[in-house]
């Protein structure tokens, strides 16, 4: 089956109602904002290969309904280390710079941050308009991210018939839950090259892929989206393995979610990536779509997300202050610079940093 086949036997599948949905027996899966918890994240750095800069993202994005942010610290033997924000969407990192014949360079940044399970009734609700400036800049196309072309022809096909923004987005949800998948062999969480994937029809990846392929298509046809940048820190209160971390060493737990702008809602979450997550990873693995447990993430996860991950922006094509390399697609992991170039942020031993959180108790 070629692209263009693949694309249209996906969308008569959703047009025809044939995506699984709830059943009343199921698996429990509702996360709700029911109090605050606070964690500590903290990253230790220790480049090698030569490397003198370092740029640590961090968690300091705010909401007032699920995220606030706390005090950050550092410790360490840098010659520069200061807080640093890009321009255009104000993600903040520690810009870290060490002498040229700093032996054995290191850096430690701790930071708190509180959260809380968030629930929204999609289109419902009465959030303030979002802003001309902020409707723009997440309209917008970016270099992974283009709004025309195929993207924008196989958006228009699956929300083709959907009279307003709400059916439009949930259309857009299903139709990726439904026709990419988990791969499990794709470095960190992807790269996101949404063009690529359509082009090919390998429409597979992990989080980075198949939510930006949400926020791609959602943007192409009207609908402000954005990847929303984070890492998980604590197991899932609701005992699905494949949505929390493993243990307090989470140097390998990012996560890219994702949030469509609905009238009423506002910022509303949708995280169809953590569905086929849950298909591939949840014990025994390889569920069918039928699953009750996967049944229960996929209503969960468009309308709501579970406090135990921290966002650390919302991201793209981000231009390193003071780096002589070019912009790079996000900023989800730690960054290094050496003279040759950047240290591969996707190899924490070689690299090395190490990612590690705790909840805090009063």
């Amino acid at each position: 089956m070629n692209r263009r086949d693949m694309l249209k036997a996906g969308l008569a599948a959703g047009a025809l109602g044939l995506a699984p949905r709830l059943a009343s027996a199921q698996a429990a899966y509702t996360p709700m904002p029911k109090g605050w918890r606070t964690y500590q994240l903290t990253t230790r750095v220790e480049p090698t290969g030569g490397a003198n800069r370092v740029w640590v993202p961090l968690p300091t994005f705010e909401a007032a309904d699920w995220q606030r942010p706390g005090n950050v610290s550092w410790t360490g033997n840098a010659k520069v280390a200061e807080r640093a924000r890009e321009p255009r969407y104000g993600a903040e990192m520690l810009k870290v710079e060490w002498a040229a014949d700093q032996q054995s360079p290191v850096i430690e940044v701790v930071a708190q941050v509180r959260t809380q399970d968030r629930a929204v009734e999609p289109g419902k609700g009465s959030a303030p308009p979002l802003s001309d400036a902020e409707r723009q800049l997440n309209l917008a196309a970016t270099e992974l991210l283009p709004t025309d072309g195929l993207v924008k022809e196989t958006a228009e096909g699956i929300v083709k018939g959907k009279k307003d923004d709400l059916a439009k987005a949930r259309a857009i949800y299903e139709w990726v839950v439904d026709n990419t998948f988990r791969n499990p062999d794709t470095l960190g969480c992807g790269v996101g090259d949404i063009t690529t994937m359509i082009r090919t029809g390998n429409l597979n990846g992990k989080c980075a892929d198949l939510n930006a392929l949400y926020v791609g298509l959602a943007r192409s046809v009207g609908l402000p989206a954005r990847d929303v940048y984070g890492i998980r820190v604590v197991p899932s209160q609701f005992g699905f393995k494949a949505l929390g971390a493993g243990s307090e060493n989470v140097t390998k737990a990012q996560h890219c979610r994702a949030e469509v702008w609905l009238s009423g809602s506002g910022w509303t979450p949708v995280d169809p990536a953590d569905v086929r997550k849950v298909v591939l990873e949840e014990p025994p693995g390889k569920l069918a779509l039928t699953d009750p447990k996967v049944m229960a993430a996929r209503n969960a996860l468009f309308g709501s997300w579970e406090g135990n991950w921290l966002a650390f922006n919302t991201a793209h094509d981000v231009k390193l202050p003071g780096s002589k390399e070019p912009a790079i697609g996000f900023l989800m992991y730690p960054q290094g610079e050496t003279r040759k170039g950047f240290l591969d942020s996707l190899d924490p031993d070689k690299f090395k940093y190490r990612i590690t959180a705790r909840e805090l108790t009063a």
